[in-house]
């Protein structure tokens, strides 16, 4: 039972005070207030281990919707929907703008092509490998048959010189040495 809770998808929307929060804090210091409120909130109602943060992770849209208005003015009051999914949990904005929605799906196409070319490399690594084992097979076997073919000559050398007869050639006497 235990690992079909781990593998259970909860899904929940949360509409988030963050006014409260980043009031205590100073003004350059907000919307960065306004994040750390989030993931407390959610480590807290999403029922998170030891309410650790670094298992709460925000989506890249939330997190520019928080500073859309710059550091100093953040929402007072943001909608999300937290996905639980093994122990993380990500929050991602619940009504994503018109706007938003077009980067949204330009990014996520532009991630699936880098997924796809990663696929296709790896797929060429495995070709590759797999043409330079037939190359060091072929290789191996070059020379193999090099040294097959060497060894014929050595003997057929051997054979040779076996049937030649051998006959003195007569030494070539120097004159000019002999004259004192």
């Amino acid at each position: 039972m235990a690992e079909e809770k781990k593998q259970e998808k909860i899904e929940r929307e949360y509409i988030i005070p963050l006014r409260r929060e980043w009031l205590k804090v100073q003004a350059y210091r907000r919307a960065a207030r306004a994040a750390q409120t989030i993931k407390k909130f959610i480590a807290k109602h999403m029922k998170i281990a030891d309410r650790d943060l670094k298992k709460v992770k925000l989506d890249i849209y939330l997190n520019n919707e928080l500073f859309y208005r710059g550091i100093k003015n953040p929402p007072s009051k943001i909608k999300v929907k937290a996905i639980k999914e093994n122990d993380i949990v990500r929050v991602e904005l619940a009504e994503i703008p018109e706007i938003l929605k077009f980067k949204k799906a330009r990014h996520q196409k532009i991630h699936k092509k880098e997924e796809k070319k990663k696929e296709t490399k790896e797929s060429e690594k495995t070709i590759k490998e797999e043409k330079t084992e037939e190359k060091k097979k072929e290789e191996i076997e070059k020379e193999k048959s090099v040294e097959e073919k060497q060894i014929k000559d050595v003997k057929a050398k051997e054979k040779a010189e076996k049937h030649t007869t051998k006959t003195k050639e007569p030494q070539i006497v120097r004159r000019s040495m002999n004259r004192h």
